[in-house]
């Protein structure tokens, strides 16, 4: 339906029919992958995430093709959070309880290659979108439904948002600080919409590749519960090995040692020693030498079952100079080590890395030339996937509501 360009999956047409976070975020990355994806909002408030502020952008709302339930021109904001997850749409204010908006997601839905939704189970149905009727008329369809604890059972009926289910799947009784009196802490990223997310996609791209060989699309289902189950790797797995129950243990890993925040003069130094050469390496530059015969320290279990003996050596030795000074030596003796950055320093230190890990997106000139225009949301988190033929590419920056409603329209329309 647009233009064609020389990412993976050019050609291939979404339908994201799914809000706030983990579904957006999937098909952005279709998006960002060369997908033409056509966001469906419902009119008014949109997408939840607009609203999830501040920080807002304030935007000038004007023109005929946005759907507004208000005033044609008012004065709206979008926020950054929404801008996060949802460019390399185009967005479409269809209102899917009415018989003309069901018939134009219906519609789109029809010539879908991909369509991913978050409704409540059995929502979807209801709306005369579900799975079998959409895979009816396009048996080819790849359909992706998004779900807090799944469609079927007990877990049907209940909402999930990704900070319940860090609660619920087990993720906070690991993060923090510890102590048997301190409250959990969740991540401070909505990390389980996330993994998520990233689940939804590969079981989205993995259809498609058997689509090519069947002729047939199916039916995927993805929730939040079991891709944080899924997330928590070794820590699920020491669980269902051996019954113990991990417990949170701040910046200490469970199974390796030195694997944490050591205090150096002024401020912590992180240390990902992940074998005993490179221990044998860290206690060399530290002036401890001693440390990688000794039996308590020699090997990583050993160090493990003697941290507090081995943080007291260590923490000793670095408390001669700061953490940036032994970041430096740790570095060049091929040590992983680095400070705690603030968002920013991350950004400056990927910059000096040569990662490029912000794109500017801005509109293209038709767009921008038009009096309803509104300003770019500029600076962006750049994929962090490269491609050496078909990249990835930035040809949509988040739309307003409904900004391609008439576009869109007139072309299912075969006009």
């Amino acid at each position: 339906m647009s233009e064609t360009v020389a990412g993976p999956l050019a050609g291939l047409l979404v339908a994201d029919f799914s809000r706030v976070v983990a579904g957006p975020y999937a098909a952005m990355i279709l998006g960002d992958l060369g997908a033409d994806v056509v966001k469906v909002e419902r009119p008014g408030p949109g997408d939840d995430t607009r609203g999830f502020g501040p920080p807002f952008v304030g935007v000038a709302c004007a023109g005929d093709e946005v759907a507004i339930e208000s005033e044609k021109t008012a004065s709206v904001t979008e926020s950054s959070y929404y801008l996060s997850v949802n460019r390399n749409k185009r967005g479409v204010a269809w209102d899917l309880a009415t018989d003309a908006g069901r018939a134009l997601a219906l519609a789109l839905a029809r010539r879908a290659d991909v369509l991913v939704e978050n409704f409540k189970p059995g929502g979807a149905a209801k709306l005369g979108l579900g799975y079998e009727a959409i895979a009816e008329a396009n048996p080819g369809i790849v359909y992706c439904s998004i779900s807090g604890f799944g469609s079927s059972g007990k877990g049907a009926s209940l909402p999930g948002y990704d900070f319940l289910v860090q609660a619920v799947g087990g993720l906070m009784s690991i993060t923090g600080d510890g102590d048997d009196h301190a409250e959990p802490r969740k991540v401070g990223v909505a990390v389980v919409d996330v993994v998520t997310a990233l689940y939804a996609c590969n079981a989205v791209l993995a259809a498609l590749v058997e689509r090519a060989s069947s002729g047939r699309g199916q039916h995927i289902e993805v929730d939040l519960l079991s891709s944080s189950l899924a997330a928590l790797v070794n820590q699920a797995s020491t669980y269902l090995t051996t019954g113990a129950v991990p417990r949170a243990m701040g910046n200490r890993h469970p199974s390796i040692a030195p694997y944490e925040t050591l205090a150096a003069a002024d401020r912590a130094v992180v240390v990902a020693v992940a074998n005993d050469r490179q221990f044998g390496e860290l206690a060399q530059v530290v002036g401890k030498a001693w440390m990688a015969g000794d039996e308590r320290f020699a090997r990583n279990a050993s160090r493990v079952a003697n941290r507090e003996s081995m943080v007291s050596e260590l923490e000793e030795a670095l408390a001669a100079r700061p953490a940036a000074e032994w970041v430096e030596v740790f570095q060049q003796a091929g040590i992983p080590s680095g400070v705690v950055n603030g968002i920013g320093e991350a950004f400056a230190l990927a910059e000096r890395l040569g990662l490029s890990p912000v794109v500017q997106v801005e509109r293209g000139r038709e767009a921008a030339s038009r009096p309803s225009a509104r300003p770019d949301p500029g600076a962006q988190v750049a994929s962090p996937m490269r491609f050496s033929r078909t990249p990835v590419s930035y040809r949509l920056p988040p739309p307003h509501l409904g900004e391609h409603s008439a576009r869109v329209e007139s072309e299912l329309a075969g006009e």
